[in-house]
């Protein structure tokens, strides 16, 4: 059934209605759209459109495809426009004539909205829940080994040495950044829209903060045009995710480096990789390939409504059918990459004397010495180029800052101090770096508490469905 054609003196083609359908893909609003429909229903009982028999078969019908709606025997052989059609077509089979007033003083425009928004909600809800099961995996991970010391690296040049769970907690705090954003999209997809008509509001009195109430959301829009024309919401979460996806793939290109026998300092457990078709010997890092591989489709879902909703005049434009595919296949890719990442997290083992090995060997000590001749009175231009000067002077000899001692570094140059030898291993440098935010071992353990808080806080914050 269709929901206009009166107007009409023949029907759309064949090609134009299987070109315009999207029953297929927005039948994931099946519950939302029931819901708002019940929350409607009410509104028109108390303005005396429906009277009680009436509001009691529609309310009972909508009972119904809830239930069967999440049967796939409910879907079997319909050929309706969308999701609203094939609600308004199950509703007349199930409650007779009262399903003709339900769409009284309200437009798709505006049922479109709302099925949206009560949908984003609770994929967001979700969503902000895998970020903090991945937080939480990578607070577990770091705490596993607490002293253990790894290169950090800068042009993926091995830099400064610092603290494994130091490392881990920068993506605590990208993540923690997602987290918030996502909280951000909620709160400006928590409007309730109903009351809007199709562009220029409701001919009814209509309650609108009552529904608000009903369907749980913060307030109610304030202008019509805006709800029929607005995508914003749905932006501002594809934004969040594309940027989750970024941090992943970012974390995801570190893993698959570090866990390669060229860097060797990274075990990835057994049920997140996979071996090869030819070579006996390979255990490749799939799982994570795979993260790093999807973040192009979350991006491409944001820049095509992106791009989409550039040029559209006022108000709506058939074009915004386009905005269901893009927004649940990215919010689908974000939540399995969650997941994924969460698992790959769970199942690691880091080689903690490999890593050491690794930051000692490679000259990241080098800041450490010019910083101590520097807190000393030295010319910090000065002190950089006499550690430089000792820097070349090993690698032209082959000789690794373990191989200095107190006396052979005084005989170098005068300026070296015996003291500045322990300088030599990474982890007295770590010490000196104990503001609020850095590698510091205290500074740390701060970070690590501090992180575990925030965490609890964020749990507390998202409601469970």
């Amino acid at each position: 059934m269709k929901l206009w054609g009166g107007r009409f003196a023949a029907g759309p083609s064949e090609l134009f209605d299987r070109f315009s359908r999207s029953l297929h893909f927005d039948r994931k609003l099946i519950q939302a759209d029931v819901r708002g429909s019940k929350a409607f229903a009410n509104a028109l009982l108390r303005m005396g459109i429906l009277n009680d028999d009436e509001h009691r078969h529609i309310f009972a019908a909508l009972q119904r495809i809830e239930a069967e709606s999440r049967e796939e025997a409910f879907y079997a052989g319909a050929t309706d426009e969308d999701v609203h059609t094939l609600v308004i077509r199950k509703l007349h089979e199930y409650a007779g004539a009262a399903a003709e007033k339900i769409h009284t003083g309200r437009s798709r425009n505006e049922q479109v909205s709302l099925d949206t928004r009560l949908w984003l909600r609770e994929e967001i809800d979700a969503t902000r829940h895998q970020v903090a099961s991945l937080i939480e995996a990578l607070l577990n991970l770091g705490e596993r080994y607490p002293d253990a010391v790894i290169p950090g690296f800068t042009h993926l040049r091995r830099a400064q040495a610092v603290l494994w769970p130091h490392y881990l907690l920068a993506y605590v705090d990208m993540l923690e950044r997602d987290w918030q954003r996502l909280t951000e999209a909620r709160a400006r997809a928590n409007v309730m829209p109903l009351g809007s008509g199709a562009l220029a509001g409701s001919g009814f009195p209509i309650d609108r903060e009552q529904i608000a109430r009903e369907l749980e959301f913060e307030a109610t829009t304030t202008n019509s045009m805006d709800v029929s024309g607005d995508r914003d919401f749905v932006l501002d979460f594809l934004y969040a995710a594309s940027t989750i996806a970024l941090h992943l793939s970012r974390m995801a290109e570190d893993w698959i480096l570090y866990s390669s026998d060229e860097f060797g300092w990274l075990e990835l457990s057994d049920p997140v990789t996979s071996g090869s078709s030819l070579m006996p010997q390979k255990k490749n890092p799939d799982s994570l390939e795979l993260i790093r591989g999807k973040t192009g489709r979350v991006f491409g879902s944001f820049s095509a409504l992106y791009v989409l909703m550039k040029g559209l005049p006022m108000t709506y434009n058939r074009d915004m059918q386009e905005d269901k595919e893009q927004l649940f296949d990215a919010a689908e890719t974000v939540q399995l990459s969650l997941a994924m990442a969460t698992e790959v997290a769970r199942g690691a083992t880091l080689r903690p004397l490999v890593s050491e090995e690794a930051a000692a060997e490679g000259w990241l000590v080098a800041t450490d010495l010019a910083e101590a001749l520097a807190r000393e009175g030295f010319p910090f231009h000065s002190a950089h180029k006499l550690v430089g000067r000792l820097v070349l002077h090993s690698v032209e000899t082959g000789k690794k800052p373990g191989d200095w001692t107190a006396e052979s570094l005084a005989a170098f140059a005068p300026e070296f101090r015996p003291e500045h030898a322990a300088l030599l291993d990474p982890r007295e440098g770590m010490k000196t770096r104990e503001a609020k935010g850095g590698t510091g071992p205290s500074a740390v353990r701060a970070a690590l508490a501090n992180a575990r808080a925030r965490l609890a806080a964020m749990r507390e914050r998202t409601p469970i469905h």
